[in-house]
């Protein structure tokens, strides 16, 4: 098939699993627990695979705690700060309603807890109203919680602005960054933020394994720990650690950073091919993802007048999305469109492309060709339909 399903997962890329090869057969040793020599050779691979991660975000390699991926980090990082927020009694945290569910999970829970959670307003790009932002950080305000990069419309968050003003509140700021890591620049000093989510399989590493950065000073960020018994992950996370995977994530960050800007000129390139392609063969063809601020493998659209259902029962080729892999089993639409003002109908009529480092323009032209040819099929079926039920 071909693959433009990249905000879902990604396929793991070859040189990362040639690395992690070892430590699944020869290296196979308990990274927390250094008493022989395949202990300390696994114990060496997950800190040089910290080293990696901290380089690249630019920050201590203290900072890192592993986890099995971006739910567990982003419920570390809310309900891990939750009795800090109670104790300095700043108990309302703000965030926007088009965040990945991973993050409203928790903050549901919260709410459940008595805190306060307070949605800032966003624009029709899916970008927070500043304005709006400014008049709701108040005093009571302990955390703020906005995802870098958004995983079905792809909007890119002024983020360095945003931390700033909840700085100068002496808010702490969360970021959900897993969208962002690997397609766009991302520094830690340079934004500012106090906790940073991510995973390892958004940037062509393996499955089951995500990181949370906590800042150490200025301010330190407490933490309490989600899970108890043992002393690993600076006791935020015990468990014997997923060695493979870590070793993963390091290399994946690696060469996602070293691969940064071309693979960017990539995307961009195959990603507007892409929409100019589908705009020529399908009247009427709406846009949803943002033109500018957006992430460069993103594209996100609406068909009016097909079934989304019928739509993806009869793709063949092309592995594609309409929305979160979380939302599974919830509903057949994306949260996030109706949010912005897409209607009910589009939403569920709509198709959100991820493309990947291994896609090519030969697979952009295919898919879009198979596209086109069931968009006009449908159409054509349900024009009959009116005609023949005209009179009845």
């Amino acid at each position: 098939m071909i693959y433009l399903d990249g905000h879902s997962t990604t396929p793991l890329d070859p040189r990362v699993f040639e690395v992690m090869k070892p430590y699944f057969l020869e290296r196979f040793g308990n990274a927390s627990r250094g008493v022989h020599r395949l202990n300390w050779e696994a114990e060496a691979g997950v800190e040089h695979a910290r080293a990696e991660l901290a380089e690249a975000l630019k920050v201590h390699p203290k900072e890192i705690i592993f986890t099995s991926g971006a739910t567990e980090s982003n419920h570390l990082a809310l309900l891990g700060i939750a009795s800090h927020l109670e104790n300095i009694e700043r108990k309302k945290i703000l965030s926007i309603e088009i965040e990945h569910a991973s993050l409203l999970g928790p903050l549901e829970l919260l709410k459940q807890r008595g805190f306060k959670i307070e949605w800032v307003k966003i624009h029709s790009n899916g970008q927070v109203d500043l304005e709006d932002y400014r008049s709701k950080l108040f005093e009571d305000v302990g955390l703020v919680s906005i995802a870098a990069a958004n995983h079905e419309i792809g909007t890119i968050q002024n983020l360095k602005s945003l931390v700033e003003l909840a700085h100068k509140n002496k808010t702490l700021f969360h970021t959900d960054a897993v969208q962002a890591l690997g397609k766009i620049p991302f520094s830690i000093p340079d934004l500012g933020v106090d906790l940073a989510t991510f995973s390892a399989h958004k940037v062509y590493g393996p499955k089951g394994v995500g990181a949370l950065y906590v800042k150490r000073k200025n301010p330190r960020v407490e933490l309490e720990a989600l899970f108890w018994g043992g002393g690993q992950e600076r006791g935020m996370r015990p468990g014997t650690p997923n060695t493979p995977g870590i070793v993963g994530f390091g290399e994946a960050v690696k060469f996602a950073l070293l691969e940064l800007e071309s693979e960017q000129k990539d995307a961009r390139e195959l990603r507007d091919l892409l929409w100019t392609l589908l705009d020529q063969g399908i009247a009427d063809l709406v846009r949803n993802s943002a033109v500018e601020h957006s992430l460069p493998h993103n594209l996100n659209i609406s068909i009016p007048g097909i079934d989304g259902p019928a739509l993806f029962g009869r793709l063949k080729n092309v592995a594609v999305s309409n929305a979160s892999a979380c939302l599974s089993g919830t509903q057949d639409y994306s949260q996030v469109l109706t949010v912005i003002g897409v209607p009910k109908e589009l939403a569920k009529a709509s198709l959100r492309f991820g493309v990947g480092r291994f896609n090519t323009e030969t697979e952009i032209r295919e898919a879009a060709a198979e596209i086109i040819t069931i968009v006009k099929e449908l159409r054509a079926m349900e024009s009959q339909f009116e005609l023949q039920s005209g009179g009845i």
